[in-house]
């Protein structure tokens, strides 16, 4: 259900609204919009008695959302969502004008590792940095990580560079560290279901970048993002990686045709991460070109100085000179669309 607020409605009549839904045993989610506050309702699924809300004052109508995603649905909010991640370099958007960057390793490896990387991904124009800190690998014998250790020195990258901190957490206790150290909590591909950790990703203070998991459809993917905007966190950047099917010139098959279909469904931002879309380096700018094209709202690379010998992805890694170029490449796409880089 949806409580649609009319334009005029006050401050204190959407509280009203909100303090009547709670009463009735449900949660509030008032979710402001350029013309009008709308108010989303979820919880048990109970009737409701819509009479006693559409008489309230402030309320212009009571809508029914057919969808099981109901705050990430475009019936609770038409316009695009702008999430701001903000960097000592300047506020980073996601879901404006502006197509956002982010680019780093895959792991943090070594403080001179990371300080190399980010001064030349930095030096090509991006203002956020990814790097992890805690790594969920498939074989229990690769490297995991450097842990609190990796979160310090992407501390370090923000103070000395300007730039904004995008890293991964893998379970609730890593989460909470990568929120004390972090600027955007990533959800990683492996954990898109992973639904406890939705919710304690929901209660964070920090914007989420939430992966699409390796072989989760649309439906499953946006409940994904439901998780966590019920818990009250509505800074949530979606991250098409790709999925798994029957190809084998690439490690995964880049879906770009999610991006429609998300922007159409939903007013949440979505990026594309072509490194582990493609698992090929020789694809990540293309198919960074083809994104931009179709219309995501930023690209996240993978970037090495030395990926022949980096402990993680290597052979999907960039190097700085191809960042340098995808950069500009990008840059040229969107001035054709009418959007910046930044």
């Amino acid at each position: 259900m949806l409580v649609v607020m009319q334009s005029h409605a006050t401050e204190e009549e959407v509280r009203a609204v909100c303090a009547r839904i709670e009463a009735l045993g449900f949660r509030a989610h008032p979710i402001p919009g350029a013309a009008r506050t709308a108010i989303g309702i979820t919880g048990n699924s109970g009737a409701m008695d819509i009479g006693s809300l559409e008489s309230m004052p402030g309320v212009a109508e009571c809508i029914q959302v057919s969808k099981p995603y109901k705050l990430v649905s475009r019936d609770a909010k038409p316009e695009n969502t702008v999430v701001r991640v903000p960097a000592p370099c300047g506020d980073v958007t996601f879901g404006g004008q502006a197509i956002a960057i982010i680019a780093g390793p895959c792991a943090i490896e070594t403080r001179e590792q990371a300080l190399t990387i980010a001064e030349q991904v930095r030096h090509a124009g991006a203002r956020l940095f990814r790097g992890g800190a805690f790594k969920p690998r498939t074989s229990p014998y690769s490297f995991q990580g450097l842990g609190l250790a990796g979160l310090e020195i992407l501390a370090e990258v923000r103070d000395r560079f300007g730039m904004g901190i995008v890293t991964e957490a893998v379970d609730n206790e890593s989460l909470d560290l990568v929120e004390e150290h972090a600027d955007v909590i990533q959800i990683g591909a492996r954990n898109m279901q992973n639904f406890s950790l939705l919710k304690r990703a929901g209660r964070a203070r920090k914007p989420v970048l939430l992966k699409r998991g390796l072989s989760a459809t649309l439906d499953e993917f946006l409940m994904a993002a439901e998780y966590i905007l019920s818990e009250g966190n509505y800074n949530v950047i979606l991250c098409e990686r790709g999925v798994r099917t029957f190809t084998d010139h690439t490690r995964n098959t880049l879906d770009l045709s999610v991006i429609p279909a998300v922007q159409r469904l939903s007013h949440l931002p979505i990026i594309v991460d072509p490194s582990h879309g493609t698992g090929r380096r020789n694809k990540v700018l293309p198919l960074s070109r083809a994104a931009v094209a179709v219309g995501a709202d930023g690209i996240i690379a993978e970037v090495h100085h030395d990926p022949d010998r980096a402990l993680s992805d290597g052979p999907q890694s960039i190097l700085p000179g191809e960042f340098a170029r995808l950069v500009e490449e990008v840059r040229a796409i969107a001035s054709v669309l009418g959007r910046t880089v930044g």
